[in-house]
């Protein structure tokens, strides 16, 4: 493995590809835009599913699947979702050799499906709620793809719920944001912001959408996961109608929402540095990496027994590999461990067996600074503790940095500074006519108008008239 990868103050984007393909998480398939996930990609992807979908059971979510293909005339029955994502459809029209009599649609989103399933399902309020999410893929036609962040194809959950009333899907629509704010925050160390997003970057069938943003490490935005309380658009589409209490027929209301892997491209783009990836112990493969170091087989015999015993120690309490390889160099091990951002390297040579001790190296911190010695006796404990302040301060380091970098201008000149080097937390009007002007004057698009407003009341960034709201502005992905 080549450790050097392009310098993240040299090309941003370049270093991007670089640490992805060098740290091993993807590379690209010969069909152009999309990816194929390596397995030390796919473990870190594994973990962001665990976390997630321990979250979604605990709040009452059951998961499910749905079929792959889509039958055209199911996408063209809610107007405003088909044309939102018409110019992204895969469309099949052979198939076992012969020309179908419908075209299929390979999934984009599976609202339309899961509503033809639901119309089927549900008949009184006791058929209610109906709380599913399924773990799938979606194929969505782009144009100007790059790794995790936006390819053709891609992982991801969606949920989909129905409900009585439009209180409870609100009700839940919110609770999902919640839930993705809590992973993003607490076990992917990447501080958002939550909050609703403006009619024109609604989705497409949605009555509100809501999102968590978050800052990468060129002070653009990336949508993080998104939470839609559909209404019941989708309900009077396809004729999902239940009897209430009182024997009347009525629509359900319904939600959406979902995370992809997307998440991984965040979490490099937030945490990496120029010597590779930095992984959040929570999500990261392998937690601890342990190197051992011998000159001869004496010494060898006596290292490796040492770290089978520590590795005794740490069971499942630790998620770790030992690269005992002899066709390489400690140095070379030390580089291509970090270069896979693993949060702990502990290394043991004959000198440390003797005294009955491990030097630990964090990957957060680096250097001397980040190097320390500990006694084998209490490991594990010791190792867990360092792995939580590593996990602290990632976050802790991500929040600076994003606090450093968003501004709150009080005019326009100042705005269009901010949304160059960062985000902007502007008053707006609510006028999408302001919206768009911004948007074609400078490239950065409301993120998000976040749920903590301070109540004031201020004048529109752009066209000065009064507002009631502020909204984060930024360029994103």
């Amino acid at each position: 493995m080549t450790q050097k990868v392009t310098p993240r103050s040299k090309d941003y984007f370049r270093w991007y590809t670089d640490v992805i393909q060098k740290a091993e998480l993807a590379d690209y398939a010969p069909v152009k835009g999309c990816m194929v996930i390596r397995p030390y990609g796919y473990a870190l992807w594994e973990n962001i599913q665990q976390g997630l979908d321990r979250r979604f059971k605990a709040t009452g979510h059951v998961n499910a699947y749905f079929p792959l293909f889509i039958p055209e005339s199911f996408i063209r029955k809610e107007a405003e979702h088909v044309e939102g994502f018409s110019p992204e459809l895969a469309v099949v029209t052979h198939g076992g050799g012969k020309k179908l009599e419908e075209p299929l649609i390979v999934r984009p989103t599976s609202e339309t499906i899961i509503n033809a399933m639901y119309a089927k399902w549900v008949r009184s309020w006791r058929d209610l709620p109906i709380l599913i999410n399924q773990w799938c893929n979606v194929v969505r036609w782009e144009m100007r793809t790059r790794l995790f962040l936006r390819t053709t194809e891609f992982l991801w959950q969606e949920g989909h719920t129905a409900h009585a009333t439009p209180e409870e899907a609100e009700e839940e629509a919110l609770r999902m944001l919640d839930v993705y704010a809590d992973f993003a925050e607490n076990d992917a160390a990447i501080p958002v912001f939550k909050g609703r997003k403006s009619d024109a970057e609604r989705f497409a069938g949605a009555v509100r959408s809501y999102t968590i943003e978050a800052m990468m490490g060129d002070k653009r935005a990336l949508q993080a996961g998104t939470s839609h309380n559909l209404g019941d658009n989708f309900a009077r589409a396809f004729g999902t109608q239940y009897l209430d209490r009182n024997n009347e027929l009525r629509y359900v209301h319904q939600t959406s929402w979902g995370v992809s892997t997307r998440m991984v491209g965040a979490i490099i783009m937030v945490h990496g540095d120029d010597q590779g990836l930095i992984l959040p112990p929570k999500l990261a493969p392998y937690q601890v990496v342990i190197v051992p170091i011998w000159h001869d087989e004496e010494e060898k015999a006596r290292v490796l027994a040492t770290v089978e015993t520590i590795t005794g120690q740490f069971g499942e309490a630790v998620r770790y590999k030992v690269d005992d390889r002899e066709e390489y160099s400690p140095g070379w091990k030390f580089n291509e461990w970090e270069m896979r951002g693993v949060p702990l390297r502990l290394e043991i040579g004959p000198r440390d067996v003797a005294e009955g001790q491990v030097v630990l190296a964090r990957r957060d911190i680096g250097g001397r600074e980040g190097k320390s010695s500990a006694s084998m006796e209490g490991l594990v404990g010791i190792v867990q503790e360092m792995l939580d302040k590593i996990q602290a301060n990632l976050f802790a380091r991500a929040l600076k940095f994003r606090e450093d970098n968003t501004r709150e201008p009080t005019d326009y000149e100042e705005f269009k500074a901010a949304v160059e080097n960062g985000f902007a937390r502007s008053y707006w009007c609510g006028s999408a006519e302001c919206e768009a002007t911004i948007k074609e004057e400078t490239r950065a698009t409301i993120r998000c108008i976040p749920f903590d407003q301070d109540g004031k009341k201020g004048k529109c960034i752009y066209c000065g008239r009064e507002a009631t709201e502020k909204a984060i502005f930024a360029r994103a992905y």
